[in-house]
């Protein structure tokens, strides 16, 4: 979300951010509509202003004839009117001011100026790690190398809940468990983060706080309980940013504490509305996923260092396990709309010939945090500032299970465990076909 005194005193530089995006045309009368809304608020308080005026001076004039023994009655009839009218005024004051809040909620962040503009095309590889795996036709697709190794079970997963939905077992259903646990690890004994595990159900405030409320609705779960007592709704977390960041809302964090920096394993659930026909095999896009978050509250001076910092502690995920992948930069138009720069980590997968996103690791600047009023005090005793946050997947669990699929597949079908995984495997150096006996 925006400052609203961007509106009122910089609406150039909001047109420059949405151009910028390629959305000048798309919010071009959103921000007029906002502009027009602006100008009538403030011509409400000047009139709201004028008429309490002439209101009090009626009060000084009536109880001046009161005492003088004459008729105010005329006087009287006047200050009724003109209540009338400041009600009026200020009820056309509090519309205009919420129907632009309602916009500042729609319009995208401003991107940072170091942010190449256009679409996917503009994105920029600003370094690549290890050496890619030839893609060669023999290396099978990880839903075929998963059911022939018994590691994956998708028929039942559907049976169960229906598409978008997998049972992992035996072997799969603990590399599972063992890349949750080294990432885990890994972030919290090497890189400092301190673990939490919040709740996987969030009311709508929440995700109005990092923003994927209102525009994302309908890639949402929503659930709806009723007693006798209340009604209410809970929507199913899409990624653990959601109730991680939203653990500071409405409060103030010393500058002293800060950076503070929190890491989280939680399945997401996404409807992942619009997608159909795409990535409908596999592992790719599915409605309940696990996934290693990484989130941190920074000041404004540094969360440009943070952000650098946290891409890295990502990328160490796939360096540990020797998985060869490239960060790119994206551009203003492959951003999501409230991230100010984004680095995406892209990792290789020879049976698809191609990269694949596995991780984005987004400085939000204060959009998130004024939404969710997230506030640090950069002095004892100062006044309260905006702070910035930050986030990013360390990493998806289910694609980074691909990744070891392709990069690590054998000619015989058998899958090699990577070193890193070994403590948390048992011992367990590769995965063949299990053999009936």
């Amino acid at each position: 979300m925006h400052d609203i005194r961007l509106l009122r005193d910089d609406l150039p530089r909001l047109r420059e951010g949405m151009r910028r995006r390629g959305k000048l045309i798309e919010f071009e009368p959103v921000l007029s509509r906002a502009d027009a809304l602006e100008k009538e608020r403030r011509l409400s308080i000047t009139e709201l202003e004028q008429q309490q005026a002439r209101r009090n001076a009626l009060t000084q004039e009536v109880a001046r004839k009161r005492k003088a023994g004459d008729d105010a009655s005329d006087l009287i009839a006047e200050g009724r009117t003109i209540g009338d009218l400041i009600t009026a005024l200020e009820q056309r004051k509090s519309q205009a001011e919420g129907a632009v809040r309602e916009i500042l909620f729609e319009l995208p962040n401003i991107t940072r100026a170091d942010v190449p503009e256009g679409g996917e095309e503009a994105n920029t590889v600003v370094r690549t790690w290890g050496t890619p795996r030839a893609a060669d036709a023999a290396i099978q697709p990880h839903w075929d190398i998963g059911r022939k190794l018994g590691l994956l079970d998708l028929e039942r997963g559907a049976k169960i809940a229906g598409s978008g939905f997998i049972v992992y077992r035996a072997g799969g259903a603990r590399l599972v468990r063992a890349l949750m646990n080294f990432m885990l690890d890994l972030h919290t004994k090497e890189h400092g983060y301190l673990e939490v595990l919040p709740p996987f159900l969030v009311k709508d405030k929440a995700l109005l706080g990092t923003g994927q409320l209102p525009k994302f609705g309908d890639d949402l779960f929503k659930t709806h309980k009723s007693d006798p007592e209340r009604s209410y709704d809970l929507y199913l977390i899409p990624t653990a940013e959601v109730p991680v960041t939203n653990l500071h809302a409405d409060e103030i964090l010393e500058a002293a504490e800060m950076p503070v920096c929190y890491t989280a394993y939680t399945p997401c659930f996404r409807a992942e509305a619009g997608s159909h026909g795409r990535d409908v095999r596999g592992l790719i896009r599915q409605h309940q996923f696990d996934k290693v978050e990484l989130v941190k509250f920074t000041s404004p001076e540094t969360s440009d260092s943070e952000h650098e910092k946290l891409t890295r502690d990502a990328e160490q995920v796939l360096v540990r396990l020797g998985l060869h992948f490239r960060t790119v930069l994206l551009c203003t138009g492959d951003m999501s709309g409230a991230s100010k720069k984004t680095y995406d980590l892209e990792v290789w997968l020879p049976s698809e010939h191609g990269y694949r996103e596995i991780s984005s690791c987004s400085n939000f600047g204060d959009y998130q945090a004024r939404r969710a009023q997230i506030r640090y005090r950069p002095e004892p005793k100062g006044k309260p500032k905006l702070l910035h946050t930050l986030n990013g997947s360390g990493l998806a669990v289910g694609r980074t299970l691909i990744a070891i699929f392709d990069q690590y597949q054998q000619a015989d079908g058998s899958v090699v465990i990577p070193d890193a995984l070994k403590p948390y495997m048992g011992g367990t150096e590769v995965i063949r076909k299990r053999i009936k006996k």
